[in-house]
């Protein structure tokens, strides 16, 4: 292996361990919240979620991590993943996403889901109690996708 293939997988290997870690502080916020409330939650729920400040804490610590997840997936971990390819990544995000599809990384579609997701979330969600159940639905829903792109990748630079 080169050297330079060296410092890719290396590169790799710290996004990957970053990502991980996001994911698995989203997870166990996630574990806090499935023991008193049931996903998908309801209107009712969120409004019961809101009034334990506890609960309230491991909301933001989900929605915080999946964002952080997500940026560093998307600005990062793609990008030194196809770096330690060979694969030049001077190209629009799309055809980067495109490459990762083809490669059998991630779905293109779910992808934008993910981030338009995130893009809500930089949004003020907090003055509509929908948007936000919705966020911490959709985000307990895509936990798994998120560790089978990340497992994949990971078995790619073993």
């Amino acid at each position: 292996m080169g050297n330079k293939a060296l410092i890719y997988k290396q590169k790799v290997n710290a996004n990957l361990d970053e990502a991980y870690k996001h994911l698995a502080r989203l997870s166990n916020a996630l574990d806090e919240l499935n023991k008193n409330y049931c996903f998908p939650l309801d209107k009712g729920g969120f409004k019961a979620l809101l009034s334990n400040i506890q609960y309230l804490a491991f909301s933001d610590q989900v929605i915080y991590r999946f964002s952080k997840l997500q940026d560093c997936m998307g600005a990062k971990l793609f990008k030194s993943l196809l770096l330690y390819q060979g694969e030049n990544i001077n190209k629009p995000f799309l055809d980067i996403l495109n490459q990762l599809e083809k490669m059998d990384i991630i779905d293109v579609d779910e992808w934008f889901e993910i981030r338009d997701l995130r893009n809500e979330i930089a949004h003020d969600y907090e003055d509509n109690d929908y948007v936000a159940i919705n966020i911490l639905n959709s985000i307990n829903k895509l936990k798994g996708e998120l560790l089978k792109i990340l497992d994949d990748i990971q078995a790619m630079v073993r």
